[in-house]
């Protein structure tokens, strides 16, 4: 079964049976309360269930299995400030690969300690820099210097292959779906979802949704190409990135229908109220797709809705500055 666009050919049946003794097939659940407020059926696709609590993994995994056994000895590197690290740290340990990891120095605590939770000795954390693009500058300087290999975080066809599994779930647990909403960071999810469900749902409508304070796929495609934005709110880390991909940019350029930016308040006020009415712990990036609800809410009425909830990698100790940005 190949996915087909004008852009890119992926082989995601092929991606869904290198991942199926490792990831988790993750629940698409119908939530009565989006529903009710709404007045439409919405569905969340749980990859905050996920076996690294995010959807990273799929791409991880993918990518790095596609090696043969000689590049892997070598050893693998790769740059994040916390999701993708966390997928890349478990499968190097399911892969019995040595891995480097570059995280800023900023990262939260947490962040570090589950990567090194699910790496265990088989990955070394290094802390480099303030920013994600500066501690990427320096993972890819080390990957060249030790004649290793980078596994990036979006901007890869084995990355975007590995993400489009949550596509092929969602559309074998659920029909006719009228409008899918997913999150922009770096694009990787959206361009493979998106590509899978160009293909075996097209008149699904696909809406990206960005968060205001970082809005570098939202800039890229007023000006036509990818840009480097000066400085960005990186409240919502899984999805705050400086400058998309080339290649993430021209697939969802393609593939997604509307973009739309998400503020940083709206998202915090989603998080406390997926927590006290459904016992659902987002992150911020996580609660992205749902936050984008609110902007559609007239034309969503009476349809069939996804979200897909991308992960939930949230620090308890966020809570105070999410409740103070919800207000």
């Amino acid at each position: 079964m190949q996915t087909s666009s004008r852009a890119i050919t992926l082989n995601v049946a092929g991606a869904a049976e290198r991942l199926k003794n490792v990831v988790v097939r993750t629940p698409l659940m119908l939530n009565q309360n989006l529903s009710r407020r709404y007045q439409c059926t919405v569905y969340l696709k749980r990859e905050d269930l996920q076996v690294v609590r995010s959807y990273k993994i799929r791409g991880a995994y993918n990518m790095m299995s596609s090696f043969p056994q000689e590049v892997l000895k070598k050893g693998l590197v790769c740059a994040s400030a916390g999701n993708h690290a966390q997928g890349f740290a478990y499968s190097c340990k399911k892969l019995n690969v040595k891995g480097v990891v570059f995280m800023p120095i900023i990262t939260p605590k947490q962040k570090v300690d589950q990567t090194r939770m699910f790496g265990e000795n088989f990955v070394e954390i290094r802390l480099v820099g303030d920013t994600f693009d500066d501690c990427a500058v320096a993972a890819k300087k080390f990957t060249a210097e030790n004649e290793m290999v980078f596994i990036p975080p979006f901007e890869d066809l084995r990355i975007i292959e590995g993400q489009a599994t949550v596509g092929l779930e969602i559309l074998e647990d659920l029909s006719d779906i009228d409008y899918l909403f997913v999150p922009v960071g770096g694009g990787g999810l959206a361009s493979g979802v998106g590509t899978y469900f160009k293909t075996y749902s097209p008149k699904t409508k696909i809406i990206g949704l960005e968060p205001e304070g970082a809005p570098s796929m939202d800039e890229a495609f007023k000006q036509g190409h990818p840009v480097t934005l000066d400085k960005i709110d990186r409240f919502i880390d899984g999805a705050a990135v400086k400058r998309t991909g080339d290649l993430t940019f021209s697939i969802c350029r393609e593939m997604l229908d509307e973009l739309d930016l998400v503020p940083e308040g709206r998202v915090c006020s989603t998080i406390l109220r997926l927590y006290n009415e459904d016992a659902i712990v987002v992150e911020p990036a996580g609660a992205l797709s749902i936050a984008g609800l609110e902007k559609r809410a007239e034309e969503i009425k009476g349809k069939k809705v996804v979200c897909i909830v991308s992960g939930s990698n949230n620090d308890i100790d966020r809570m105070p500055e999410i409740k103070e940005r919800s207000l």
